[in-house]
């Protein structure tokens, strides 16, 4: 059986409609900041074991970015919310 991830513009959809794109608790340095601060950003990251945010992007469907709550032990998808109205408060 396809995993699924039920994106909320589109419903379930197979999770190969979409991209993973990494760690949504990441909080980008400032323009100005040093180059140790860019380094650990861009290299240094943690590999986090059981429930974890991270930026997914529907590639092949409504092309919006989502922030995906997943157990990484266990693959499964905990919540689904659009990560521009979580930025703006109203989601995961």
């Amino acid at each position: 059986m396809a995993s699924l991830i039920s994106c909320p513009h589109c419903g379930a959809r197979p999770k190969e409609e979409f991209t993973i794109k990494g760690d949504a608790n990441l909080s980008r340095p400032k323009a100005d900041a040093g180059a140790e601060d860019w380094y650990d950003y861009v290299y240094l990251r943690d590999n986090p074991k059981g429930l974890h945010k991270e930026y997914w992007h529907h590639s092949s469907g409504c092309r919006r970015w989502l922030i995906v709550e997943r157990d990484t032990v266990t693959h499964k998808v905990h919540g689904v919310s659009d990560a521009a109205l979580a930025k703006l408060g109203g989601g995961a």
